[in-house]
C-alpha cells in the first residue's frame, strides 16, 4: 500500500532499462518505495539496472517482458501481481526509430508503431485490470509532446505517441471512480541515450527532471503532466497553428 504521503511502496516498471524509469525509481526509493520489479527483455543491462537499484536498499526483481509479444503480457505481468499488490505501474518502454530510414523501410516503421502503441495498449490493459482487481494503484504512462501534432521530422514516432496518449486518456476515463489513478506524462526533448546525437530541441529536459515531475504528479493525483510545464503553452500554440504556417516552421 502507499505510505502516508501517497507515495508507492511497490513499483512495477515496464521497460526496465529506461533512463526516465530508473531515475523515477531512484527518486521513489528515496521516498520509501521498498519493492521494485523491472520488466524487460533479459539482458546484462537489465540486470545491471536491478543491481544499481538493489544497492539503494529495496527488494528488486526482474521479470522477462517483451512489448512486441502481447500474447505473453498477461502471464508475465500476472507473475508480478501474484506476489502482492503493486502500488504503481510505470509504462516506460518505447523506441524513437529513425524517421528517414523508417520511411524507406515500412517494416521498421511498423516496429515503432507496434512497440510504442500496440505493445503499450496490451500492457496497459493487463496492468489496468490487475490494478482494478486489487482496488487501488496508479498507472503512469510516458507519452511525449511529439504526439500533440505530427511533425515532418518525426511523424512516425509522433503518431505512435499520439495513439498512446489518446488511449491512456480514454483508459483513465474508463477507470475513473474505481480507485485506480491514471496519469499521462508528456516530456519534451529528454537528454538521454535514446536522443544522443540528435539536435537538442528548445526546453530540453533530463530524466531526473521528468522523475521529479512524476513524483509531484503522483502526490497531486494529476491526470496529465508536462515536462517542463512551459511546454503546455508552446504545444497549445503549435497545435492550433494553421497547417500552411506549421509546415514552414523549423521544427
Amino acid at each position: 500500500m502507499k505510505d502516508a504521503f501517497g507515495m508507492p511502496q511497490s513499483l512495477l516498471v515496464l521497460g526496465g532499462t529506461s533512463e526516465i524509469a530508473l531515475a523515477t525509481a531512484r527518486r521513489l526509493i528515496a521516498r520509501r518505495t521498498r519493492t521494485v520489479w523491472l520488466a524487460g527483455r533479459p539482458s546484462p543491462a537489465l540486470e545491471q539496472a536491478a543491481g544499481q537499484l538493489r544497492a539503494l536498499g529495496p527488494d528488486v526483481h526482474t521479470v522477462p517482458f517483451d512489448a512486441l509479444d502481447p500474447e505473453s503480457h498477461e502471464a508475465a505481468l500476472g507473475k508480478v501481481f501474484a506476489n502482492g499488490d503493486v502500488d504503481l505501474v510505470l509504462l516506460a518502454f518505447g523506441i524513437l526509430g529513425d524517421q528517414a530510414t523508417d520511411e524507406r523501410e515500412p517494416v521498421n516503421a511498423v516496429r515503432v508503431a507496434q512497440t510504442n502503441y500496440t505493445g503499450a495498449v496490451s500492457a496497459g490493459l493487463v496492468s489496468a485490470r490487475a490494478l482494478q482487481a486489487q482496488g487501488h494503484g496508479s498507472l503512469v504512462v510516458l507519452s511525449s509532446v511529439a504526439g500533440e501534432r505530427a511533425r515532418r521530422s518525426n511523424f512516425i514516432y509522433g503518431s505512435s505517441k499520439a495513439g498512446l496518449d489518446a488511449f491512456t486518456q480514454g483508459l483513465g476515463d474508463a477507470l475513473h471512480g474505481t480507485g485506480v489513478h491514471v496519469m499521462v506524462v508528456r516530456p519534451g526533448f529528454v537528454r538521454s541515450k535514446m536522443t544522443q546525437g540528435l539536435e537538442e530541441a528548445p526546453l530540453a529536459t533530463t530524466p531526473e527532471a521528468v522523475a521529479t515531475a512524476i513524483e509531484v504528479g503522483l502526490r497531486r493525483r494529476s491526470e496529465v503532466v508536462w515536462v517542463p510545464g512551459a511546454l503546455r503553452v508552446v504545444m497549445s500554440a503549435l497545435r492550433h497553428a494553421p497547417r500552411g504556417l506549421f509546415r514552414r516552421l523549423p521544427i
